[in-house]
């Protein structure tokens, strides 16, 4: 992942993950772009296949390797030391999604644990896959997503700074995929008493109340300091005060409270109450709850590089640092052309002499003349990667090769 420490982290939720850095622009304009704020209505933009030529993608050369899937590889740039002008080694993805199908996946098929994205592929005979969002990196919880995570309408986890998200909306004969950004609202009610959920299927912090669901692992993982409530088809079923750990059944959930919340729930939710527990998805951008509410999958991880076919990059808006748009790094990144397809690439870095990584304005604008007119950022640094045919196909920065991580995006060709 671009991990979620320094050269890489994410921000902590409250007490849950640091948040990534930021990187210098490449021009004065691109600098202007970069900093734009962009929670805005979608507007009408000229758009074509290749708007933007700056001489990045002249080597690039697609072959199709399955129906609707094309591979190409891209060189460019001089050997330097200037992240801006490379060198860089370029892997692409370009996907007909009426001819190709995407799912998105998590280690392990649990809410923690980390996989290796070929062990992913491997596992579900996929042609070609590429990492995907943030995650936690070390503890009880390694593995668990840092960012929203929604797999076939199941909530995995919730969106994390606003940061930029991607879904797929079944449109029939194709795919359709959105993207944007949103906010996670939760909350349990028992007749008419209620209590905000803060999250799902992570860390219980101060004061919060979270649901646990199955689809996260065997138990909740918790230490015994709150209150841990089982429900199994809306019956609250045990109380356990200053519990840890519970089970969670395959019928219903898990409430873990701390803190103020510990003492509502004591005061609240008796054994043998009925109780519901209900969680909405809204979007930042005016407009978009319609689209948004159409999604099977969503796969949250950021920044926006680019919104309505102009570069957009909203590190700022979704409290990525500066210096994490600014410097050099391997890069992962989905992107949407006008005429539908879409694009998965990935960009090697660390590596002197081949491949030195992007800053993200840089990365916006390769993907800008690649024809992009939406696309964000997924994790980068060491968790880099992207598998076709049962090979990684680029070179990933961690000296160990592969690393495992928490998620992946699947590419598969439609039957016949």
């Amino acid at each position: 992942m671009i991990e979620l420490r320094p050269n890489l982290k994410t921000a902590p939720r409250p007490k849950r993950c640091k948040s990534p850095a930021g990187y210098p622009h490449l021009l004065l304009l691109l600098t202007l772009l970069s900093t734009l704020v962009v929670w805005q209505s979608p507007s009408t933009v000229a758009q074509r296949e290749t708007p933007n030529n700056k001489g990045y993608t002249e080597s690039l050369r697609f072959q199709d390797v399955a129906p609707g899937i094309e591979y190409g590889q891209i060189t460019s740039g001089h050997a330097s030391k200037d992240d801006r002008t490379g060198p860089w080694f370029i892997n692409v993805l370009r996907i007909d999604l009426k001819r190709a199908r995407l799912k998105i996946v998590h280690a392990l098929d649990e809410g923690v644990g980390l996989e290796t994205v070929s062990s992913m592929a491997s596992r579900y005979h996929a042609t070609a896959a590429t990492n995907g969002g943030y995650f936690r990196v070390n503890g009880t919880y390694r593995g668990e997503c840092v960012g929203l995570l929604l797999l076939n309408g199941k909530l995995i986890s919730e969106p994390h700074n606003d940061r930029a998200e991607f879904g797929l909306i079944n449109a029939g004969t194709t795919t359709e995929v959105i993207f944007g950004h949103l906010k996670f609202s939760g909350k349990i009610s028992v007749g008419s008493r209620m209590r905000t959920v803060q999250g799902l299927n992570r860390p219980v912090s101060p004061d919060e109340v979270i649901v646990f669901t199955p689809e996260f692992h065997r138990t909740t993982l918790t230490s015994p300091e709150g209150i841990e409530v089982v429900v199994r088809r809306g019956r609250v079923v045990s109380v356990g005060d200053l519990k840890g750990s519970s089970e969670i059944p395959a019928d219903g959930y898990v409430i873990s409270a701390v803190g103020k919340s510990r003492e509502w729930v004591k005061d609240n939710v008796p054994k043998g109450a009925t109780i519901s527990f209900s969680w909405h998805l809204n979007s930042i951008e005016p407009g978009d709850d319609q689209k948004w509410r159409r999604a099977y999958s969503i796969l949250g991880a950021g920044p926006q590089l680019i919104r309505n076919g102009k570069i957009a990059i909203t590190n700022l808006q979704e409290k990525i640092t500066p210096a994490f748009a600014t410097d050099g790094h391997p890069r992962t990144a989905i992107a949407k052309l006008a005429s539908g397809k879409l694009l998965l690439l990935t960009v090697d870095g660390r590596q002197p002499g081949e491949s030195i990584g992007m800053p993200l304005n840089v990365l916006a604008d390769l993907l800008l003349e690649l024809g992009a007119v939406e696309a964000m950022n997924l994790d980068g640094g060491g968790s880099t990667t992207m598998v076709l045919n049962d090979k990684v196909v680029n070179k990933p920065s961690d000296a160990t090769g592969e690393r495992p991580v928490s998620d992946a995006i699947l590419v598969f060709p439609k039957p016949n």
